[in-house]
């Protein structure tokens, strides 16, 4: 029995269609992440579940019981929002106990709760400091603590970590993927934040414009994305489009890439990505190439068969650390390229760089969507 069902759901605004034709299954202890820009209808995607906005069509089951037309208190979920929502006057113990309380809950157990709740979270030593007084990772995990200390069927998480500063988001995100992983909760996670999405999900629902265009394991969206919108929209840098013709090669195809200096290269795309490419020959496709399948020269790849070696002047050159990423142009075009910092040729200066073509895609530039 899945944990959630989302069956062909719709949400109008008046004469505005904001969800359209949703269907979304997840089991139990699965975390699935809605990932998509302002807008696209993920935030009333996750107000429809836990009931506080009202579907146009459709059903929604959580834990097999219908609760499409259910009261949110009904509805066996708790959710954690971006904003905390936590009580100004209650102590951070109040905070945590105040759900249990309100389901009558007795309170030795109550008091259980919250201690076993408080040391999950490591903040036994807060419990009787008021939300003023706390740091924004600290009424987070306060406002975590509220939803565990309920252990409902589903956890929902809005933005949670939105208000934090990047430091800290990235430590609530470890705490969160461990606490997924030490207790096997379902969760749904709403984010505008692609590293997020990859880093927590297991899988992955990435909506646009009220559609789920793809929903899928998130190295399966990275590597095989459905079009160039999720193409682009996973993966920092985003994924390289190169408009270039694709041409035939002695063994199936290939596309045309021209460098700087004018030197043209036919580069083969694998068999298992060419599906049918046959009315499509001559014309120009997009070419999807992530910057790192353009890296610096690896000798130990050399004999590899879609590995192919190209000279191409460094343009500009942003160095991260524990990599740099290089402009160069194909095709004219602006190209992101993620090399070794060692490795590097001087801004301006020619340099081999390795491309693989194994994991290139190639896309319809019309309507945008995946051709191989």
């Amino acid at each position: 029995m899945s944990a959630l069902e989302i069956n062909k759901v719709f949400k109008d605004y008046g004469k505005v269609r904001v969800l359209k034709d949703i269907n979304i299954s997840i089991d139990s202890g699965e975390f699935l992440i809605l990932v998509g820009p302002s807008g696209c209808g993920k935030s009333t995607l996750m107000n429809a579940i836990a009931g506080l906005d009202d579907i146009t069509a459709g059903e929604i089951r959580i834990g097999g019981d219908d609760v499409t037309h259910r009261s949110p208190k009904d509805r066996d979920i708790a959710m954690v929002f971006q904003s905390y929502a936590l009580y100004p006057s209650m102590s951070v113990r109040e905070n945590i106990a105040f759900g249990l309380e309100m389901r009558k809950v007795a309170k030795t157990e109550r008091d259980q709760e919250v201690e076993r709740v408080a040391k999950m979270l490591q903040i036994e030593h807060l419990l009787d400091r008021k939300p003023a007084q706390l740091s924004g990772g600290q009424r987070q995990r306060v406002a975590m603590g509220r939803a565990l200390a309920r252990k409902p069927k589903i956890y929902l998480f809005d933005e949670p970590l939105s208000n934090l500063d990047a430091k800290l988001r990235v430590e609530m995100r470890t705490e969160i993927k461990k606490l997924h992983q030490r207790l096997g909760t379902t969760i749904v996670y709403v984010t505008h934040d692609q590293i997020e999405a990859m880093t927590l999900a297991d899988r992955i629902a990435v909506m646009k414009d009220g559609v789920v265009l793809q929903l899928d394991s998130p190295q399966n969206i990275y590597d095989n994305p459905v079009n160039m919108f999720v193409a682009g929209f996973m993966g920092s840098p985003a994924m390289n489009f190169i408009k270039a013709p694709l041409v035939k090669l002695d063994q199936g195809y290939g596309v045309s890439l021209t460098n700087q200096a004018g030197d043209t290269y036919a580069l083969p795309v694998p068999q298992a990505k060419q599906g049918s490419l046959d009315g499509w020959l001559n014309k120009e496709v997009i070419l999807g190439l992530r910057p790192e399948q353009i890296t610096h020269v690896m000798p130990h790849r050399q004999s590899e068969p879609f590995c192919h070696t190209l000279p191409c002047r460094v343009e500009v050159a942003e160095p991260t650390g524990a990599d740099t990423l290089i402009e160069i142009f194909f095709n004219g075009q602006e190209v992101d390229a993620r090399i070794e910092p060692r490795s590097q040729a001087p801004v301006g200066q020619v340099m081999e760089l390795m491309l693989d073509m194994s994991k290139a895609v190639l896309f319809n530039p019309e309507t945008q969507d995946r051709l191989a």
